[in-house]
């Protein structure tokens, strides 16, 4: 008798959650991105991917370890956000892997400034005056990316945006007092 009612049980179950999502309206379709979006998207891409190619750069003349350090956890980072803000802007399916671009990719969302900036470190000696260079650079591009965040955080439009916003301005900001440090060593 109870093996009936258990069977019974789960039947009915069964056919009520199917009523249930037959019964429930669409998913939304993904809004279009606004131009905020698409600007904070643009700028942050731009200013992470100078980043990135200049601690790419760095890190194999770097001289002083602790900066040598800072430079891998930024590739890492930077790599981590260039591909969070691809898949958020192209709306891809989520993977549980990271896919770093490569410095052709990189390159092109920079300026004349950025890409001057990249020769310049690429060609410098290795030593302590590339040490300042590096570290100067690097403090730049984190105000500079810190701005960005602020900005697009004053009027946030996207859930998905916002957090990402919120997570990167932390994380600049624990950059700037590391690079703040860093600068009394170097």
């Amino acid at each position: 008798m109870n093996r009936r009612l258990l069977l019974a049980s789960i039947a009915t179950m069964s056919a009520s959650r199917a009523v249930a999502q037959s019964l429930s309206p669409p998913a939304p379709a993904p809004s279009a991105t606004t131009d905020a979006q698409q600007r904070h998207i643009r700028d942050t891409t731009a200013v992470g991917s100078l980043s990135l190619l200049l601690s790419r750069a760095a890190l194999p003349k770097v001289t002083n370890p602790r900066l040598k350090q800072f430079a891998q956890f930024e590739i890492a980072e930077q790599e981590t956000v260039a591909d969070v803000l691809k898949a958020f802007e192209t709306n891809a399916a989520p993977k549980g892997v990271i896919q770093a671009p490569s410095d052709a990719q990189l390159m092109q969302n920079l300026d004349a400034a950025g890409k001057a900036s990249v020769e310049k470190l690429r060609t410098a000696h290795s030593g302590s005056e590339f040490d300042r260079d590096y570290l100067r650079y690097e403090v730049e591009g984190h105000r500079k990316l810190l701005d960005i965040q602020e900005v697009y955080l004053r009027n946030p439009n996207n859930l998905d945006e916002t957090n990402i916003a919120k997570l990167a301005r932390g994380l600049i900001k624990e950059h700037l007092t590391l690079l703040a440090d860093l600068d009394k060593a170097v």
